[in-house]
């Protein structure tokens, strides 16, 4: 896959996770996908497999989660989200990193304010 196509890629999925639509928006997630969440929060760690992601998104949105991406830059292995996310009223800027192998994502890791995770979710 180009850069360009994963690029494309990303922003059908998120395009397809703020329409609510979480089939298209895991299409392209690897089945032993590695989902990696920064800080010490409730929620923070790595979770493996579509499963486990799946779940979690449906704890994001308990707390009412948003993404609103800006800018997508990526070559043929890797994806950068700039995004602004909204997680219980709250709101911060988020660096996403998505990885690709044979055309699907088999890691994502997000990097933002891990404070404001503790706030929401506790700490561990």
């Amino acid at each position: 896959m180009t850069g360009q196509e994963n690029i494309e890629k990303t922003k059908a999925a998120y395009a397809a996770f703020s329409a609510g639509d979480v089939e298209a928006a895991s299409a392209e997630l690897a089945d032993d996908i590695e989902w990696i969440t920064a800080g010490n929060s409730a929620v923070s760690g790595t979770r493996r497999g579509k499963k486990e992601v799946l779940d979690f998104w449906m704890q994001l949105a308990g707390k009412g989660f948003s993404t609103r991406p800006e800018y997508f830059l990526g070559d043929d292995e890797r994806v950068v989200v700039l995004t602004s996310i909204t997680l219980d009223g709250e709101t911060a800027d988020q660096a996403d990193v998505l990885t690709f192998r044979d055309g699907k994502v088999v890691k994502f890791q997000s990097a933002g304010d891990t404070a404001m995770q503790e706030r929401i979710w506790g700490t561990k």
